[in-house]
C-alpha cells in the first residue's frame, strides 16, 4: 500500500542528495511532488525521470519572494498542499567559528534556518486547510555538536528548537511538525565535505565506524523514514527529532 497516495508534497533542496532520494521515494509511495532547488540542470533531469505530473521550480529558498511565488504556483496548480519538507541545506565550510567569514555565516543561516521561516510563513494557511504536516531535515550534530563545524551545528540546533516550538504552535490545527536527524549520509554535500578533510580516505573509514550498524548509509535509507513521518502512519507523532543514524547517537564507535 502506498503510504503517501494522493498527497501533494513540497520539498526544498529536492534535486540532489537526501532531497532527491526523498522526492523519488515520495512518488513511489503515491505522492505528487513539488521540487524546489537552485540547480536548474538537476531539476530538468528529475523532470525527465518523473514526468510533468509533478512540479519542478528553480528558486532560492533563502529568498522570500521566490518561496512565496513557489507556494503560490503549487496552490494554483494543485489547489492544495499536504506537506512541506524543509530539506534544503548547506554544510560548508569546515572551519572553527572564528575562521568563518560573514558571507559563509549568512549563507548557512539563510539556507538552513531562514528558508523554514519562509516556507512556513507562506505555506501554513494551506497546511491548516488540509491538516498537513511539516518535516525538517536536521542533523545529529544539532544535538552533539561537531568539531570544525560550529556554524553548521548551530543552524541544526536551531532547526531542532524550531521543530519543537512549531509542533506546539500548530498542534491545535492538526498539523504535525517533526525532524529527521541523520549522522553521516553519502550525499554530494558530504562528499564535498570529505574532500575538504586532510585525509579523505581515513575520513571515509571513520564515517563507517561512527555508526553502530557499521556503515555510512546512502540517502535512500533516510528517505524511507521521511516518508513514514509524512504519512498517516505517523499521525500521532509530532515534535520529535528522529535519529536516522545507525546508532551513532549512542556514542560508541564500531570496532573493526
Amino acid at each position: 500500500m502506498m503510504i503517501l497516495k494522493n498527497k501533494i508534497v513540497l520539498i526544498t533542496g529536492g534535486a540532489s542528495g537526501i532531497g532527491a532520494a526523498c522526492a523519488f521515494n515520495y512518488v513511489a509511495e503515491g505522492a505528487t511532488v513539488v521540487v524546489i532547488d537552485k540547480d536548474a540542470t538537476a531539476l530538468q533531469a528529475m523532470e525527465t525521470q518523473l514526468g510533468n505530473a509533478h512540479l519542478f521550480i528553480n528558486a532560492n529558498v533563502a529568498d522570500n519572494t521566490d518561496v512565496e511565488t513557489a507556494i503560490a504556483q503549487t496552490l494554483q496548480t494543485y489547489g492544495r498542499l499536504d506537506a512541506i519538507h524543509n530539506n534544503a541545506g548547506v554544510a560548508s565550510p569546515a572551519k572553527p567559528l572564528e575562521d568563518t567569514t560573514e558571507a559563509e555565516w549568512d549563507l548557512l543561516m539563510n539556507v538552513n534556518i531562514r528558508s523554514i521561516y519562509y516556507t512556513t510563513r507562506h505555506g501554513i494557511s494551506a497546511l491548516k486547510a488540509t491538516k498537513g504536516c511539516i518535516l525538517n531535515t536536521s542533523s545529529l550534530v544539532g544535538e552533539i555538536g561537531q568539531e570544525q563545524h560550529a556554524a553548521y551545528a548551530g543552524t541544526k540546533g536551531a532547526v531542532n528548537a524550531l521543530t519543537k516550538a512549531m509542533a506546539l504552535d500548530y498542534a491545535a490545527y492538526g498539523i504535525r511538525v517533526n525532524a529527521v536527524a541523520p549522522a553521516g549520509v553519502w550525499t554530494p554535500m558530504l562528499r564535498q565535505w570529505n574532500k575538504e578533510q586532510a585525509d579523505p580516505s581515513r575520513m571515509e573509514q571513520y564515517l563507517d565506524q561512527i555508526h553502530a550498524l557499521g556503515y555510512c548509509p546512502e540517502a535512500t535509507e533516510i528517505a524511507s523514514v521521511c516518508a513514514f513521518l509524512l504519512s498517516d502512519n505517523a499521525r500521532f507523532v509530532t515534535g520529535t527529532i528522529m535519529p536516522v543514524s545507525g546508532g551513532a547517537e549512542l556514542g560508541y564507535k564500531r570496532t573493526l
